[in-house]
C-alpha cells in the first residue's frame, strides 16, 4: 500500500524519511498534493504494509493517508488531535 505522511515542520518529514530508509521501506520527500494540508508544504510518500504510526513523532506528524487507487482520493490512518 502506499501512504502520504505530512508534517508540522521540514524536520519532521526529515525524521521520518530517515526512518523509512532505516527500516528499508522505500520512501521519497515530495511536496504535499494540494488536496491535503501541511503547515510545511514537505510530506513523505512511501510502500508499506502498514501506515507505520510507530514512526510517529508526536508534535511532528500531523497525518498519515493511504492512497487509493483510482482517483486520487484519500483514507486517513492517523490524524494528529491538534489538526
Amino acid at each position: 500500500m502506499i501512504y502520504i505522511a505530512t508534517f508540522y515542520s521540514h524536520f519532521g518529514s526529515v525524521r521520518f524519511k530517515k526512518r523509512c530508509d532505516a527500516e528499508g521501506i522505500p520512501a521519497r520527500q515530495m511536496p504535499v498534493p494540494r488536496t491535503l494540508s501541511s503547515s510545511c508544504g514537505t510530506c513523505v510518500r512511501y510502500e508499506a504494509d502498514s501506515p507505520k504510526t510507530e514512526f510517529i513523532t508526536p508534535g511532528e506528524t500531523e497525518q498519515i493517508v493511504e492512497v487509493l487507487p483510482g482517483d486520487g482520493a484519500y483514507n486517513v490512518k492517523f490524524k494528529a488531535e491538534n489538526s
